[in-house]
């Protein structure tokens, strides 16, 4: 790979610092691709002594991030006095997660990085900050557009080898979920889900299957309307697209080894119904990636997990499965790039 992966802190006084570090002590024998750390680099070393890790930092820039790789963990200064505590987040909380993301955007943009991958954020820290996103699939969204001037649909789909889930609507009550979902919705989401499937993942002829709203997708009208008159005009009108889509679909059967080995990735109406089924199969090594984006971006499929922060004892499987993910699917550009 000539150009490394970009990986932000997230929030300092979670995980994030603990998982990165114990990344990086594990390259070897995973081989992992070269990456680096976006944060304050005097923090990145007290987390690594309170954690008792003898792991070296070297202070680089994204070029030479690479070079370092090997002996040392590359930090990029982000330019914010990281002091947090481990569980307990305080004023630099917000500027350092941030900026980090900031930072990480623009240099894969830039040319500097090959693809982002995050560490965990806080939504609470970062809203009372002043933070106006609902979270980091929309601020991803909203950096691209500043710094490119396009406009883009991100879509969240959490992936693993087992399964791989897209929620149509995310972070919503579920009361809200029946007035926000929408067959333009469906067909848009459906959309950019088949064409990265196809463009990033390599799957030739990407299959969909859509699950219902309802309680046996509806059944015939008797359990809900929405199945028939919002769902399966969508799946209809993806067909008509040339997508290889099913449904709607009972949620119910959707998830069992059979039904999950006739697609390539279910489309979910609402966020329990596409968390709970992937969690259960692969909790510890599941990956979120957004799509609909001109950039590569995976993250672990867990939070901040305050509670075990600078103990030693955070699960780095889910990091490390975001750091290979977001390598094999920056691996085209980055092979275009290494042409003459």
């Amino acid at each position: 790979m000539s150009r490394p992966l970009a990986l932000t802190i997230g929030e300092p006084a979670g995980i994030g610092p603990d998982i990165a570090l114990a990344a990086w002590q594990r390259r070897r024998d995973l081989s992992l691709p070269p990456f680096y750390l976006l944060a304050d680099p005097e923090f990145v070393r007290r987390r690594a002594a309170r954690l008792g890790l003898d792991i070296p930092v070297a202070a680089v820039e994204p070029r030479a991030a690479a070079a370092s790789f090997a002996t040392a963990l590359p930090v990029v200064p982000i330019d914010v006095d990281t002091a947090a505590q481990p569980g307990r987040p305080d004023a630099s909380s917000a500027p350092a997660a941030i900026g980090a993301i900031r930072r990480a955007v623009a240099d894969v943009l830039g040319g500097a990085a090959c693809a982002v991958v995050t560490n965990p954020v806080a939504k609470h820290v970062l809203y009372r900050s002043g933070f106006a996103e609902p979270g980091h699939t929309e601020f991803l969204a909203t950096l691209v557009e500043e710094m490119t001037g396009r406009s883009a649909h991100p879509v969240m789909m959490l992936w693993s080898p087992e399964l791989a889930v897209v929620p149509v609507t995310i972070h919503l009550p579920l009361a809200q979920v029946p007035a926000r979902l929408s067959t333009e919705l469906i067909v848009e989401t459906g959309q950019i889900v088949a064409r990265d499937l196809e463009r990033r993942f390599g799957i030739a002829r990407p299959r969909l299957a859509i699950a219902g709203l309802n309680p046996h997708a509806g059944e015939e009208g008797a359990l809900g309307e929405e199945d028939s008159t919002i769902v399966a005009p969508a799946v209809e009108r993806l067909r008509a697209a040339g997508i290889d889509a099913q449904g709607p679909r009972p949620a119910d059967t959707m998830f069992h080894a059979p039904a999950r080995a006739g697609y390539d990735a279910a489309l979910c109406m609402y966020h329990d119904q596409a968390l709970i089924p992937i969690k259960t199969l692969a909790f510890d090594h599941a990956v979120n990636v957004t799509l609909g984006l001109p950039l590569v971006r995976t993250s672990p499929d867990h939070g901040t997990a305050f509670d075990i922060a600078g103990t030693g004892r955070a699960d780095p499987s889910s990091l490390i499965a975001a750091i290979r993910l977001a390598a094999r699917l920056a691996a085209p550009a980055e092979a275009a790039v290494a042409r003459p």
